[in-house]
């Protein structure tokens, strides 16, 4: 019986076959035939450039194709290109499956006509003219647009060539800075004119090749928000200034501290008087004048700055005596002690205020040593309630912090409100803390015990809290310093930052001078008009940003 089955499948198989080699061979030639070539690219031989690539345009009806290449090259450069430099190209095709072209493609002279013979599927040839034109750019957009005298930022957007200008007070007449199209010219010059823009103002943006144009109405506008917080996508740096070469600061490792009033960044270096910023553009605007009875090595050792145009200054004790706070009203102020704690501790290296002085506010200050404890003074309706502080000991955090912790609070009315704490400590992470059980009950992610982090801020955006921290390199190797952006509406969202700088950028080790000291310092600022926020940080040694996010519902 097994060998008849086997029989059996012996005749089908072989009947099969047989039916098979009778079938015709496939046509693969396709039913319609495309036309063999679809573009053909050049490029300049050893320029590694990622823009060396140059399209094609073909014109298949008169059989010519047409390279080409920028006006100016490199794209962004005044470098004019001229048809000489086409004298040998690289170029490349890309063709049909099946398709072959006559001669091969390898380098071409673009000074002259070339012709090429593309072959397809069905073996019809094509003669083709290929030849090169340098072409003046098409391109009418402004790209970007601001007011920074002023801290006001356009929106642009491109489909409807609007620009908005949020502000919720009058704009007057200003001059701009603005970002067109390479090659184009915009006319009326909002960088040479002053507008009023209080109306609204038509610019015309002419392409490079003096035909196309793209006509922009810039228009004043009180966008909506986004419905809680800062818009993603928002952040933006707004300026940068290395404090060595651009704010003439040359004294290493003393530079450690921001005081951000309504109008300026106080740059506090210590044994010198405080430079101070412009807040918008950050160009430097001068040094305060009557900084001369506390300024010492030790003296003006740290500062901050309420919400109320109060700087404070703090200096190191016991180093510097008794533990003092003096306090300057706006860059012009005399400085007046305003704290005096006589029988103080190790303690001056970090100070923070929430809070206006003229009315609510907390003012924290970390102790030095491994007890992980803050000072704390509160001010109610203007009037600080005790020269003597009430002193907070943290549970959670385990191991010392010494000298390298900063607090801040919250709540400037509620002194048992939560606080945030940076610290180069186990278990070394960021840390919430509960204000009225003073334990710990949120961590952010883990730094690097290579790396210390020693400042934190805090602020209500849009109805949302966020909290900041940084971690600092002190080493002559390594490049980590960072600045860590955190959303504070829930222990949740706490855990892993939303926003970080980039490391190797911002650092003392690349902008002049080893941080030795592993300071720095981080702001947090709401705008007046509530629709932007801003982030000044500062590495010793390195740079003083500002950021800028944004709540607009675009």
């Amino acid at each position: 019986m097994k060998r008849n089955i086997n029989s059996i499948l012996v005749i089908l198989c072989s009947a099969m076959l047989i039916l098979a080699g009778c079938q015709q061979v496939e046509d693969l030639t396709p039913s319609v035939s495309r036309q063999g070539i679809n573009s053909i690219t050049a490029s300049f031989y050893g320029d590694e450039s990622s823009e060396n690539r140059f399209t094609s345009e073909i014109d298949y009806e008169n059989k010519i194709i047409t390279i080409v290449f920028p006006y100016n090259y490199p794209r962004t450069s005044d470098h004019v290109l001229t048809m000489e430099a086409l004298s040998q190209v690289r170029v490349e095709a890309n063709v049909d499956d099946n398709v072959t072209i006559s001669p091969s493609l390898l380098y071409l002279d673009l000074t002259k006509e070339n012709f090429i013979t593309v072959i397809d599927q069905t073996k019809t040839k094509n003669t083709y003219k290929i030849v090169a034109e340098i072409r003046k750019s098409a391109e009418t957009k402004i790209t970007d647009f601001s007011i920074s005298t002023l801290g006001i930022s356009g929106i642009i957007d491109e489909e409807a060539k609007t620009i908005s200008l949020i502000s919720i007070e009058s704009i007057g007449k200003a001059i701009a800075e603005a970002s067109i199209s390479h090659g184009a010219t915009i006319s009326p010059d909002p960088r040479v004119i002053a507008l009023n823009y209080d109306q609204e103002v038509t610019l015309t943006v002419t392409a490079q090749n003096g035909v196309d144009k793209a006509i922009y109405t810039v228009q004043k506008d009180v966008p909506n928000k986004v419905e809680l917080g800062l818009r993603n996508g928002s952040a933006k740096i707004l300026w940068s200034k290395k404090i060595q070469s651009d704010l003439g600061i040359s004294t290493l490792h003393l530079t450690t501290s921001l005081a951000v009033t309504k109008d300026y960044v106080v740059v506090n270096t210590r044994n010198e008087a405080g430079l101070y910023l412009d807040r918008k553009t950050g160009a430097t605007v001068g040094t305060m004048p009557n900084m001369g009875s506390i300024v010492g090595g030790l003296t003006n050792f740290f500062a901050t700055a309420d919400d109320g145009d109060n700087i404070l200054i703090s200096n190191l004790s016991p180093n510097a005596g008794s533990y003092k706070v003096w306090r300057i009203r706006g860059v012009n102020g005399t400085p007046e002690v305003y704290i005096d704690w006589t029988s103080s501790p190790a303690i001056g290296r970090k100070l923070s205020v929430k809070g206006s002085l003229e009315g609510d506010a907390i003012i924290t200050a970390a102790l030095m040593g491994d007890a992980k404890s803050f000072a704390r003074w509160q001010v109610k309706d203007g009037v600080l309630l005790s020269q003597t502080p009430e002193i907070i000991a943290i549970t959670g955090i385990d191991g010392a912090w010494w000298n390298n912790a900063d607090v801040v609070a919250t709540d400037p009315s509620d002194p048992t409100g939560d606080y945030f704490v940076s610290y180069y400590a186990l278990p070394r992470k960021f840390a919430w803390v509960n204000g009225k059980t003073n334990t710990v009950k949120a961590f952010g992610p883990e730094i690097s015990g290579n790396w210390i982090q020693n400042a934190t801020d805090y602020t209500v955006f849009n109805g949302n809290p966020y909290a900041v921290n940084m971690s600092i390199n002190s080493f002559t190797w390594g490049s980590d310093d960072k600045v860590y952006l955190h959303d504070a509406n829930a222990a949740t969202t706490f855990t892993e930052p939303i926003w970080t700088t980039p490391i190797g950028t911002y650092g003392g080790k690349d902008n002049g001078g080893t941080n030795a000291n592993g300071t720095g310092d981080a702001i947090l600022k709401v705008s007046s008009d509530g629709y932007y926020m801003y982030l000044y940080f500062m590495f010793t040694n390195g740079c003083v940003v500002c950021v800028q996010y944004d709540c607009i519902d675009i």
